[in-house]
């Protein structure tokens, strides 16, 4: 058992028959090993879960209501009659799962199987006599259906159908394709869908149930089949060659969650975020459209051979329009060690009284080199040995103050959360472990002495996460720093990976808490001083998933206060607002940030009227176009034409991200001059 700290054409299906590759296959049955993988995930929900959970009918109707989401979560495929032919296993799914009893499961998926296979050989008859669209109508599509009521009807269904195809086809109208090639184009996307769909196996509709299962208790935990077993384990030797992004499903489509640090797509700067993939190819040839397409195997299209090159056709996060895509491309590496060092910098910040020096030490993830460690090696590679000597550095220079950059730190290994932590406070606990039963084990440093006890700023993020969370925290409740920058993930639980008899469950044993009681999960850690961020935290962060656990407490431990920033906190932030009030890069995030929001929150559908659909995408690009122009003519920098050469723009010398770096610098300051005033005046006294 590990630890992990985690971090068409007419409907050819017959009545209980599939048509696969033009043979009837019968109705898929669940096999034996994977009944008893059922029974034993029950098991291990019940008795190994960190939360106390009752698996009886409530629970049953949860799952059964998330199975739903899973099968058909915009309500596209299944009638309103299908769903009530089954409704009755709403009760029933529990018993089912602890007997291993799942044909009737398996039944449920088999007709959801059957419409969908019609739905894809009804779009490729449409597409087979032509499309005739005009772009002319006032009709709209929703976006999101996934509250929306089950059809009634399969006529229902052909009309939200046909303006889903009419939607599809003016997407690819208005980024300039003739109709010809729009044709061809839909017609390899349904035919891609179509034989997906036609090659569903047992092993299939299996995770797919097991999805509904587990994630109907908490989003961290999991089944793993032995193919999704084999990937986990190449993860977690760090040897998969890939392009170093964490990637999750988002109705029909898959986005970006996360960077890995130092990993080819951050190192390119291609992907940020919630950016969505909608195809992928390699370095040659067609690309293949991904959307509805499994998580799993998109991830597969994007693995391979270290050197190659693979293409991703692009929504960035902020696009208010599927048009708005850009095709990005990403060579494939390993990432290495070095690439996730910690490394150091000397800002210079000028005040009345001259010049002042503030280092920076960015932290990308809290790393050890296991290999060189278990072999005993004295100079083993670790965050903690990296960040002492960056320390030592910039001790030579004459700086102030130290900022630790850990934004974009999704965490990584906890001991060096505890060490590092170790550099800033003499010997005292780091945080709480407690465990299903209750259970609390106290994990801190045990060193004596510091390696820097002089003034300390953390700046973090929403994507900050795991043992970045942990460490910012320790750091604001000692007193020891200032934390600066926006709520953090609010990843706070603690998963193990067992073996069941078919695949591995990964589950949530335990929790994080900080050493005052506070749990970091949920609700991160918010800052001393916050910045705006384009971060959506509404779609980015442990807030943002289904059934993630709640926020609690438990007892603070004993432990010293290093100082008291507090104090200081009321002048620092308003010196603060003063200096973002007046920076151009400043301004524009706090803007920008209130503009995402309210764009995202008024597009709920879109116009199938050609014209229509690019006033309003022209409205309101021309806001955020506004903003940018707006923020480059502060900084003396070239106008763009359009708002989508933002993300590809090369020549501005300062990224907007690197404000927060100078404005952290500027508080780590701030609080310097205030407390050494402060502790001046009270010894002259």
């Amino acid at each position: 058992m590990s630890l992990l700290a985690q971090l068409g054409r007419p409907a050819a299906a017959l009545a209980g028959l599939l048509l696969v590759a033009g043979v009837a296959l019968a109705q898929p049955q669940p096999t034996d090993a994977q009944r008893q993988a059922a029974v034993e995930v029950a098991d291990s929900l019940r008795y190994g879960h960190y939360a106390d959970i009752q698996l009886d009918d409530t629970w049953s109707n949860q799952v059964f209501e998330r199975y739903l989401d899973v099968l058909d979560g915009q309500r596209a495929f299944l009638l309103a009659n299908d769903v009530a032919d089954f409704r009755y296993l709403k009760g029933r799914i529990d018993d089912a799962i602890f007997d291993g009893e799942l044909d009737d499961i398996y039944a449920f998926y088999h007709r959801y199987h059957e419409r969908a296979e019609a739905r894809f050989e009804w779009l490729l008859a449409r597409l087979d006599e032509g499309l005739d669209f005009t772009y002319e109508s006032n009709l709209r599509l929703d976006i999101d259906r996934d509250e929306a009521p089950w059809a009634q009807t399969s006529e229902e269904l052909d009309d939200l159908w046909l303006k889903r195809l009419e939607n599809a086809a003016l997407t690819l109208a208005i980024s300039g394709q003739e109709l010809e090639e729009v044709e061809t184009n839909l017609r390899q996307r349904y035919e891609g869908q179509l034989n997906r769909i036609r090659q569903t196996n047992e092993e299939d509709i299996f995770g797919l149930l097991m999805v509904a299962v587990t994630g109907s208790i908490d989003p961290h935990s999991g089944y793993l089949s032995p193919r999704q077993g084999e990937s986990f384990d190449i993860q977690m030797r760090l040897s998969l060659e890939g392009i170093g992004a964490l990637l999750q499903s988002d109705g029909e489509y898959v986005k970006v969650a996360s960077l890995v640090p130092g990993g080819p797509a951050e190192r390119a700067g291609a992907l940020e975020p919630a950016d969505r993939i909608v195809a992928v190819g390699q370095e040659e040839g067609e690309m293949v459209n991904v959307v509805s397409m499994r998580l799993d195997n998109v991830v597969d299209l994007i693995r391979g051979p270290k050197g190659s090159v693979v293409r991703l056709d692009v929504v960035p996060a902020q696009a208010v329009d599927m048009t708005r895509s850009r095709i990005v491309e990403i060579t494939r590496d390993t990432v290495k060690l070095e690439d996730q060092a910690a490394q150091g910098e000397v800002i210079e910040i000028e005040r009345d009284d001259g010049a002042h020096r503030i280092g920076v030490i960015k932290v990308p993830t809290f790393y050890v080199d296991f290999d060189a460690w278990q072999a005993g090696e004295d100079d083993f590679r670790s965050t903690t040995r990296d960040v002492a000597r960056e320390i030592e550095r910039l001790k030579t220079e004459d700086i102030e103050g130290i900022v630790l950059d850990l934004r974009n730190n999704g965490g990584g290994a906890l001991q060096e959360a505890n060490s590092l932590l170790g550099l800033f406070i003499d010997r005292g606990p780091t945080v709480q472990v407690r465990d299903a039963r209750g259970r609390i084990s106290l994990y801190g440093d045990t060193e004596a002495g510091t390696h820097y006890d002089g003034p300390l700023g953390v700046l973090v993020n929403r994507l900050s996460a795991s043992a970045s969370e942990i460490f910012a925290g320790a750091i604001q409740d000692y007193g020891r720093g200032l934390v600066m920058g926006s709520p953090t993930f609010g990843k706070g639980t603690v998963q193990t990976l067992n073996e069941l008899g078919h695949g591995q469950i990964k589950l949530t044993r335990a929790k994080f808490y900080r050493i005052s009681g506070d749990s970091t999960q949920h609700r991160g850690v918010e800052p001393d001083i916050i910045f705006p961020s384009l971060i959506d935290p509404d779609l980015i962060g442990e807030s943002s998933l289904d059934n993630a656990l709640d926020w609690d407490t438990v007892r603070s431990v004993q432990y010293r206060h290093y100082g008291e920033p507090w104090r200081y906190l009321e002048t620092i932030k308003d010196l603060h607002q003063g200096r973002a009030a007046e920076h151009p890069n400043f301004r524009y995030l706090t803007q920008q940030a209130q503009l995402n929001r309210r764009l995202r929150e008024q597009t709920t559908s879109v116009s199938l009227n050609r014209q229509q659909r690019q006033r309003e995408v022209e409205a309101q690009e021309s806001e955020q176009l506004a903003l940018e122009n707006q923020r480059r003519r502060a900084l003396g920098l070239d106008l763009l034409e359009e708002w989508v050469d933002a993300r590809t723009e090369e020549s501005d010398d300062e990224p907007v991200e690197q404000v927060q770096v100078q404005e952290a610098a500027h508080i780590l300051l701030d609080f310097t001059l205030l407390s050494s005033e402060n502790y001046r005046l009270a010894n002259s006294r």
